[in-house]
């Protein structure tokens, strides 16, 4: 009630109007707010509900869109219909954050839904280098939103604002507390290994940092080492050495042809939206992209060859679950590869 009214006042701050690259939550209270972006003719990302396929859409309205269009782009539609994935290495500059809120105080601290997705959306931009310490972040709440807040319910990866806006005011909070600096990994309230299944992009942003030093150990894994262990064995269990030559439908790319160490995976129940530019771009978001691809979007599938059993098992692990244009994908090694070796 009164979102819209309170996203008008968005266009009156100065951050907004310096700004040229605008990240606001797909809630629907923030649409004005989306909207109000994209009539500025700024640049508008849009985080991927639940961040299961990607991290961000940028919204991409057609040349000469007119105002029906643009109200369009700001729904919650928009995304599907207007918009291209930007991962882990998109060139984001994001000059403004705009987050929903269930409670905040003038203070600046906030409270959300408690999945915690709007911090963890900051603390991967910081990793990724899209927002910097003074980028200011504005969350849009009613007046009867803005609470007290005890400052022990807040946790350090907790994600604080810079402006509140509500229908009747703009509270600027000159908020001392200092926002997440990145993904606390080994905070037990911030990443568990149940989230790292669900967001394949969490996991990609986990392997990258271990990569480069950084110690990723999650708490729960402190709690429970044995678990990683087991979890890995049931991976390796479920995804046996693979045979070379293929069965029924399954193609193989000629040049791979005679080669005893080729694995093929399966991914059904493909969307006959879908593209297969879309799943490329899913592929090398999660880091398994594979040797050879053979579309068949017409069936709803598609085969992926990798060079060894070790790329497909991560293959099958990080595209499980995975949806793409509202389908959960289906993914398990193709018929030829199962049970031998």
């Amino acid at each position: 009630q009164g979102s819209l009214q309170a996203c008008c006042s968005l266009r009156e701050l100065e951050a907004f109007g310096r700004a040229r690259e605008v990240k606001v939550d797909p809630d629907k209270p923030l649409e004005g707010a989306r909207l109000a972006a994209l009539q500025a003719r700024k640049t508008l990302l849009v985080p991927t509900p639940r961040l299961r396929t990607g991290l961000f859409n940028r919204i991409v309205p057609p040349p000469g869109a007119t105002k029906e269009i643009l109200r369009r782009c700001a729904t919650s539609q928009g995304p599907e219909d207007y918009s291209v994935p930007v991962g882990l290495d998109g060139k984001a500059q994001v000059d403004l954050v705009v987050v929903g809120s269930v409670a905040v105080s003038e203070k600046g601290w906030r409270i959300g839904k408690g999945e915690g997705y709007a911090d963890m959306e900051y603390a991967m931009m910081v990793s990724m280098g899209a927002v910097q310490e003074d980028t200011p972040v504005v969350t849009i709440v009613h007046d009867c939103q803005v609470l007290d807040i005890a400052e022990e319910l807040l946790a350090d990866h907790d994600l604080t604002v810079d402006y509140i806006l509500t229908p009747t005011r703009t509270i600027q909070t000159n908020c001392k507390r200092p926002k997440p600096q990145g993904i606390m990994w080994h905070k037990a309230s911030s990443v568990t290994s149940e989230m790292l299944g669900k967001i394949p992009i969490l996991k990609t942003l986990r392997c990258r940092e271990k990569q480069a030093g950084k110690d990723v150990t999650l708490q729960d894994e402190l709690a429970n080492p044995s678990r990683t262990a087991a979890s890995k064995e049931k991976v390796l269990a479920a995804n046996p050495p693979p045979r070379a030559a293929p069965v029924g439908n399954e193609p193989v790319n000629p040049k791979f042809e005679g080669s005893a160490t080729i694995t093929t995976v399966y991914v059904g129940n493909l969307p006959g939206s879908l593209r297969v530019s879309e799943l490329k771009s899913a592929l090398r978001e999660l880091q398994v992209v594979p040797a050879g691809l053979s579309w068949q979007g017409a069936q709803h599938r598609a085969f992926l060859t990798y060079r060894d059993q070790g790329s497909a098992a991560r293959a099958v692990s990080s595209l499980q679950g995975l949806s793409l244009g509202g389908n959960a994908l289906r993914v398990e090694l193709a018929r030829s590869q199962r049970g031998k070796g």
